[in-house]
């Protein structure tokens, strides 16, 4: 019995070996602040992004989703992640800086090794505005993110329920 236990072992592992690719475990980002390139606006689409050393998550998220609202008054407000707005996850060769995402031409390296786009998911934005009164809050939340890569898979352990908080300006009145 013992012999036929450790032939079972040999041969599990034989089989499990990696044939190489990219193995996802984890997508966590909630420690890490959203970044822009350009200042928000509430009235067009906006691109934020989180870097993570070789990992990337990109938000574009839809125009008009950034609704300011009016004064005083909590607005809450939705986005569809594939219909609406998008969120890709980005694995990259090497440690990837903002210049990447940022600079007119971006750089040559590091390689995006594997990119995968989420299937579904909601955006739920909450504004509020700041207590200088100068600009809006908006706290940026995920739900029910699916990714599933190219060979089908849904990646597991997926904890990036709250993409964080960005400000747009009050815009003031003209004379």
């Amino acid at each position: 019995m013992r012999k036929l236990f450790i032939l079972c072992c040999l041969l599990g592992a034989t089989f499990s070996c990696s044939d190489g690719d990219l193995e996802i475990e984890t997508i966590d980002f909630n420690d890490i602040a959203p970044q822009s390139c350009e200042t928000a606006v509430a009235t067009t689409s906006n691109i934020f992004f989180k870097i993570n050393g070789t990992e990337a998550l990109i938000l574009d998220l839809q125009s008009g989703a950034l609704n300011n609202g009016v004064v005083g008054d909590t607005i809450t407000t939705q986005s569809t992640v594939s219909s609406q707005s998008t969120l890709t996850f980005r694995i990259f060769s090497e440690t990837v800086t903002n210049n990447y995402f940022c600079d007119d031409i971006p750089p040559v390296t590091p390689v995006v090794l594997e990119e995968i786009e989420a299937q579904d998911g909601n955006i739920l934005i909450e504004t509020v505005i700041d207590t200088d009164t100068t600009n809006f809050v908006h706290t940026i939340s995920l739900s029910e993110i699916s990714f599933v890569n190219e060979a089908g898979e849904r990646i597991t352990n997926l904890t990036i329920d709250e993409f964080g908080e960005v400000t747009t300006v009050i815009p003031t009145e003209e004379n």
